[in-house]
């Protein structure tokens, strides 16, 4: 095990010895490679570069309280991946391979797999990356797909603890039936500039969308899902233009196991006033609760509970942290068991 103080560790890139890799030619998917070089050599022309074909994933590896290493949904991310590259015509990475790469890059890294206690765990990021020249408009023949580790600790600064958030109108991460469906990294250079300008001062964790149409509905964070409570009830919006959170639907299975309502449905910025917590979630923040949100343009504020994660809020956390690290049942068969 690398000698790195994993407590402290932010999340970001942190250099480790392998990636695992794949190529598409002549119109079928090739053999896994193992690289230790941390570039990729492609085509000027590359349609990745110039049409936004790429498509990728966030995933974790947790090293457990009884010293296994888990891959949590490893399943349901394959498939979200898939679902993207149908999006932007790209060919579907076979769900086997998809497997086989994730536990054999998570292996090739064992030794940069966080400690139990400090809370942290190994990030696997696969992408897709169409690397055929093209000069026209069209999908490209060629394709890389890649997946590299590196371990991380928590996305928000501080860890498990409520968060300021800000509402923009003046910017939208995605159209109805546009691709924000889609893991692709077109959205998320959509999200940055008002990510930047609402949030780099460190007043705010980050920006909240409204829907694209009516600028009425809560969409999502630009990095994460919405959900609050009220009522005993799980809630989270419904729209054609939200990331389908995996952390989210994981949460939602949960809290109809601790005996809430679920609700999955288009919700109202004035709704907002009438929640006990709320919070993001995704497979970086986990649960980040929300403290307050404010919306400047309209100088309203929304205040949720007293400014400390809320009740709900930690059972979630708790059960689903507990399922990734083995401190509580895997009722749900969520976890592949890593052998290293």
């Amino acid at each position: 095990m690398q000698n790195i103080d994993w407590g402290s560790l932010p999340f970001g890139y942190y250099p480790t010895n392998y990636n695992v890799r794949c190529y598409y030619r002549n119109g079928e998917w090739g053999e896994l490679e193992y690289c230790s070089e941390t570039t990729i050599n492609i085509h000027m022309a590359a349609t990745c570069l110039h049409y936004g074909q790429e498509a990728f994933e966030g995933l974790k590896a947790h090293r457990g309280v009884d010293g296994k290493v888990r891959i949590f949904r490893l399943d349901e991310n394959a498939k979200r991946l898939q679902s993207s590259c149908d999006g932007i015509c790209m060919p579907r990475f076979p769900m086997e391979k998809f497997e086989e790469a994730m536990i054999k890059c998570v292996q090739l890294n064992k030794d940069f797999i966080p400690t139990y206690e400090s809370g942290a765990s190994l990030y696997l990021r696969p992408l897709i990356i169409g690397t055929g020249a093209r000069v026209g408009v069209k999908p490209a023949d060629e394709y890389l797909f890649i997946v590299f580790a590196t371990p991380v600790g928590p996305y928000f600064k501080g860890g498990f603890q409520a968060n300021p958030y800000v509402i923009t109108r003046k910017y939208d991460r995605s159209a109805p039936l546009g691709t924000g469906i889609y893991k692709v990294g077109g959205n998320y250079a959509a999200s940055l500039r008002a990510h930047v300008e609402a949030c780099h001062g460190g007043q705010y964790a980050c920006e909240f969308y409204l829907d694209a149409k009516e600028k009425k509905y809560i969409d999502e964070a630009g990095a994460a899902n919405f959900f609050a409570v009220k009522d005993n009830t799980y809630i989270t919006p419904q729209s054609t233009s939200i990331l389908p959170s995996i952390t989210n639907k994981s949460l939602m299975q949960i809290a109809e196991t601790l005996g809430m309502k679920v609700e999955r449905r288009p919700v109202a910025e004035e709704e907002l006033s009438t929640f006990e917590e709320a919070g993001a979630c995704g497979t970086a923040a986990v649960i980040s609760p929300i403290s307050r949100i404010d919306d400047p343009e309209t100088g309203k504020s929304y205040q949720f509970g007293d400014g400390t994660p809320g009740p709900w809020s930690r059972k979630l956390y708790k059960k689903l942290r507990g399922i990734q690290t083995g401190l509580e049942k895997d009722e749900f068969g969520w976890n592949t068991i890593v052998e290293i």
